[in-house]
């Protein structure tokens, strides 16, 4: 794990509880995150990790617990109010619009994060900047040739490559992706991956990635959290908790799993 100068968590949670009737889907979680950090947050399916980031993003009230952004509390607040704070979230396809351009799409993502319209007033200049800043984003992901195609034609994976060019719009200060490579063919993920990868090297950005594929977590993590039932059960050096009897037990299912080399994913 990283060593922090900045020993202020960037984001955090207190006790984070949501139950649906008699379930509890996270229980009582509390941990902090900091800049400068990558953390994976393991489980196996059911284990209230897209939960966990659903409340953490404000897609879901908890019905107890605290988040706090920069010692703020901002557990009641909207998606938006969140969103303008800097936490940043790949929706799972949500939040993008199918018969937009895919550039018309990132374009939206520019122009909210500066907070302003386009309109008739709006000098020509800033209508340029804003749509080269979206391109800078679509190149980062390798979706510039297809700019000007709708969103509904694209593939499920180059849709999730969209999801993070509108997060890098977005500029977020938390970004929180959930399983970012599902869906995309083997030539497509070291795209994402390598942007992930220089993401972290910003030492003012922190990373949440929600992620079932360990060569990945191996890779990327600075730290790892594992969540089982609705509980965090592990939180520590990815070595030490991958290795841990509960883990391999709870998670990984064989000590073959954790044993076994992890496929190198180069970083450029």
């Amino acid at each position: 794990m990283r060593a922090h100068a900045n020993p202020t968590p960037a984001l955090e949670t207190r006790g984070l509880t949501i139950r649906f009737g008699g379930h509890v889907a996270v229980n009582a979680v509390s941990c902090a995150f900091r800049p400068g950090e990558l953390t994976c947050i393991v489980g196996p399916n059911g284990a209230g990790k897209t939960t966990y980031f659903n409340l953490i993003s404000g897609q879901l009230p908890p019905t107890a617990g605290q988040i706090l952004l920069n010692g703020e509390d901002v557990t009641r607040m909207p998606v938006s109010a969140k969103t303008r704070r800097g936490i940043g979230r790949a929706f799972q396809l949500t939040s993008l619009f199918p018969n937009l351009p895919v550039l018309e799409n990132v374009r939206l993502a520019v122009q909210a994060h500066q907070h302003r319209g386009l309109d008739l007033f709006s000098v020509w200049s800033s209508h340029r900047a804003i749509r080269e800043e979206a391109l800078a984003c679509l190149e980062r992901v390798a979706l510039t040739d297809k700019r000007n195609q709708p969103v509904a034609s694209l593939s499920h994976g180059d849709q999730r490559k969209l999801e993070v060019a509108i997060l890098l719009a977005l500029k977020p200060r938390i970004f929180m992706f959930d399983e970012p490579t599902a869906g995309m063919s083997v030539d497509e993920v070291p795209v994402i991956l390598d942007l992930i990868h220089e993401i972290k090297q910003d030492t003012s950005k922190t990373v949440l990635l929600v992620e079932h594929k360990m060569d990945v977590v191996r890779s990327l993590a600075d730290r790892i959290i594992v969540l089982h039932n609705g509980t965090l059960m592990a939180d520590g050096d990815p070595a030490e908790v991958i290795a841990s009897p509960i883990v391999q037990q709870a998670y990984l299912g064989t000590a073959e799993v954790v044993t076994e080399a992890a496929p190198e994913v180069a970083h450029g």
